[in-house]
């Protein structure tokens, strides 16, 4: 014999917001979270120390427009330039997009909601991008807002800005993508930061070794590829190809043509994929 139990759950009666607002509702949520909005001071910490950090060459720029009446970084070098703290950044707040999620498993809680994968998915990418976009995107803009006030000689380069603001977003929606494929692998948090921090310090580590292998054997063509291993120097590569910027490394730069941004939009491809299968798996469960 069964029994109804009424437990004291109150019953919703107002407009339904449809899946748009619960996506978008997700997307502020998962913005906040890698800021550490709503939650402890020390969640705070990390990314507001990285986000001061990234504001030192902004105010060492400044001010050598305004002592010595000339540009200091180039717009189009600042990410690769900043890339550690970039990286860091990255591989602290990734985990957080994503591993309480799965380690807490609410992921089916979420999915029974009028909510795809597609969508979740889309919400925690969109909100890692925007987090790393606003990490490069203040820098430049104080430096070029200053740029406009000190008045220096020369038009302002407004171009040279725009475009690192472009690839700044091409950058950050390129980071999130695979930082949040690999984060997404362990529930564990600090399993997920030294993942992350570790794939980068491959790849930073072996574009040298490649790089200096291939060019000492007087393979120069081939050495400019190892540029492309580490994902700061390939949308630099892009930048440089579209823009027709100064390439931000030695030795005649990168390859040319437009290869280096077919392989970012294959890598962004690649990365989504990937997210979008373990949050299948991890739903099934």
């Amino acid at each position: 014999m069964s029994e109804i139990y009424d437990i004291g759950y109150r019953h919703y009666d107002g407009p339904r917001l449809g899946r748009g607002y619960a996506t978008r509702a997700l997307t502020v949520h998962s913005l906040r979270g890698v800021f550490g909005l709503g939650r402890t001071a020390r969640s705070k910490i990390i990314p507001f120390a990285l986000g001061v950090i990234m504001l030192l060459p902004a105010v060492v720029s400044i001010a050598m427009m305004a002592l010595m009446s000339r540009h200091g970084m180039a717009y189009s070098g600042f990410a690769t330039y900043m890339q550690p703290v970039v990286a860091i950044f990255l591989a602290a707040q990734a985990p957080t997009v994503v591993a309480p999620d799965l380690r807490f498993r609410v992921l089916p809680l979420y999915l029974s909601r009028p909510v795809t994968i597609a969508e979740y998915v889309a919400a925690k990418v969109i909100a890692m991008t925007a987090a790393l976009f606003l990490l490069l995107a203040v820098p430049l803009t104080l430096i070029y807002v200053s740029e406009l006030v000190i008045d220096l000689k020369g038009p302002p380069q407004t171009k040279e800005y725009l475009g690192a603001l472009v690839m700044a977003l091409v950058l950050a929606l390129l980071l999130s993508s695979f930082g949040l494929a690999i984060a997404s692998l362990t529930p564990r948090r600090g399993l997920g930061v030294a993942s992350v921090i570790a794939l980068y310090l491959l790849t930073s580590a072996a574009v040298p070794v490649i790089y200096g292998t291939l060019y000492s054997a007087g393979n120069e063509s081939g050495a400019a590829w190892a540029w492309l291993l580490n994902p700061f120097w390939l949308v630099d590569a892009v930048q440089v190809w579209l823009f027709s910027t100064t390439p931000n490394v030695p030795d005649g730069g990168y390859p040319p043509g437009p290869v280096p941004a077919v392989l970012v939009l294959v890598l962004i491809g690649i990365g989504l994929a990937a997210l979008a299968a373990r949050y299948r798996k991890a739903a099934a469960q």
